[in-house]
């Protein structure tokens, strides 16, 4: 072979490579991003063409893909919509997923490794893809329930199951309906996503799961705990409570609801300040606590943490030590840069309601093929002890005196004996009403539902008179009866 030839042959052998390895980039390497770009038009249709699993709750798909008469051939569409959104999330053209559509979308889609013999199947049949069946944890009756006693007002309800994480009820307010998302009209469905994430409500954003959020008084949970766990106190201990408290290193007095004294005395019983929710009680045992005492049971609980329910939540707040005493004292009772979600708030009540076991919050019962056939099931899982078995005993009496003589009669059901504790926090300048609360489980000697409620800005009542007892026990009430009747 001549010069020349061998140049050429060897010109040609380079330019073979180069397309060998360019398009082996492209099919193994580059294909998920490619895929997975906004710009590329066929995997759109792809996705939109396929027949998407529903979401399903209680045996009734509330969110699903019906036929259309257009290129897209499946439009999503949602079953009582505002109801569930917070849960479903959106399937949309123009502003994509969230919540259980894009944590499941894998198994909604039809794409994930555990469905490979469904896809061959439907290769071998010639059948059109079909995406799986998601089962939720909700139960309908609560979820409902929780949606008409929250009303107009602005807040978030979360019930939980004690024994296995299993969120029984999710509410979120102000809200959307992810059908005005759904729709194959692209201009009507990026006027409606501009004017819901540019609305001051924020009705995209799930507050109980994505907001923060100061506890006030229901923290006094966390608080009661870490003292009771430290051996030196127990539920008949007697604690300061003075009218006033003035924290070390600080001018400014910590007061009680009203201005009044917890006790004649100055000093009441650990359970009794818990009861009527002292203030100037529960600061200064946090002070004697200490910040690390404090934060290291508040993270036992689930804060400084987030988890996946299977979309993503906030992780709550309890900063990291060392704290100013004076900022222990407010820590103590909820206040300053603690910050928690509804959530977590319901799984400090139901890890004390599970005998002391913090369990993985979880939305998602179980996924099933196109042939109903079960294909994923999620178990209970523990997150670990919060507190011990004495401890959640405790703690449990003294919640029962809280909705029996104290601070949240308004959650009292009639015939069951109710665990609870309020909540009035504080926030922005001081001078907004408070935010309200109240968390709490039933039975409370057969735990079956845990509950937390919480209500922006004083709910219907809008002013500083708002409490935790007035405003949202009530709501929690109704939640638990509609799980326990059933």
């Amino acid at each position: 072979m001549n010069k020349t030839a061998r140049r050429l042959a060897s010109i040609v052998m380079v330019m073979f490579l180069a397309l060998l390895v360019s398009t082996t980039w492209i099919q193994f390497f580059a294909a998920e991003s490619l895929n997975n770009d906004p710009r590329n038009a066929r995997t759109l249709y792809e996705q939109f063409g396929t027949d998407r699993g529903p979401i399903v709750v209680g045996g009734e798909a509330v969110a699903d893909s019906v036929p259309v008469d257009d290129e897209w051939n499946y439009q999503r569409e949602y079953a009582q919509g505002r109801l569930y959104a917070p849960l479903t999330g959106y399937y949309s053209l123009v502003s994509g997923t969230s919540g259980i559509e894009r944590a499941e979308n894998d198994f909604l889609a039809g794409s994930a490794d555990a469905l490979w013999a469904d896809r061959l199947q439907n290769l071998l049949t010639g059948s059109d893809p079909q995406g799986s069946a998601v089962e939720l944890t909700v139960n309908p009756a609560a979820q409902q329930a929780a949606w008409d006693a929250l009303g107009d007002q602005r807040g978030a309800v979360v019930a939980l199951e004690p024994s296995t994480g299993r969120i029984l009820a999710m509410v979120s307010k102000p809200t959307f309906d992810p059908n005005e998302l759904a729709t194959h009209d692209t201009k009507q469905a990026n006027d409606a996503y501009l004017a819901l994430s540019n609305s001051d409500d924020k009705p995209l954003n799930n507050r109980a799961t994505s907001e923060i959020y100061p506890p006030g008084s229901t923290f006094k949970l966390v608080t009661a705990a870490a003292a009771l766990e430290s051996g030196d106190y127990t539920a008949e201990s007697v604690v300061d409570a003075p009218e006033t408290y003035t924290p070390p290193g600080t001018n400014s007095a910590i007061r009680n609801y009203g201005g009044t004294a917890c006790s004649p005395s100055g000093k009441q019983t650990l359970a009794d300040a818990l009861r009527i929710s002292c203030n100037t009680a529960f600061a200064q045992l946090g002070v004697s606590l200490g910040d690390e005492a404090l934060q290291e049971q508040a993270e036992a609980f689930g804060f400084n943490e987030s988890f996946a329910v299977p979309f993503g939540t906030a992780a709550s707040v309890f900063p990291d030590p060392p704290i100013d005493p004076a900022f222990v004292a407010t820590s103590a009772i909820g206040q300053w840069d603690v910050r928690a979600t509804p959530l977590q708030i319901a799984m400090v009540s139901a890890g004390i309601a599970n005998d002391g076991e913090v369990m993985e919050p979880h939305s998602v019962a179980r996924v099933r093929d196109q042939n109903l056939d079960v294909v994923s099931e999620t178990r209970p899982s523990g997150l670990g002890r919060a507190v011990s078995a004495d401890t959640a005993q405790q703690l449990t009496e003294m919640m029962i005196g809280v909705v029996e003589g104290g601070s949240g009669t308004g959650a009292q059901i009639s015939g069951v004996t109710v665990a609870g504790k309020t909540g009035t926090a504080q926030h922005g300048t001081g001078s907004e009403p408070p935010h309200v609360w109240f968390t709490g489980f039933a039975p409370a000697d057969d735990p079956q539902v845990a509950v937390a409620v919480m209500v922006e800005d004083g709910g219907s009542i809008g002013t500083s008179e708002a409490t935790g007892g007035r405003v949202a026990a009530p709501i929690a009430r109704a939640v638990m009866e509609a799980v326990l009747n059933g």
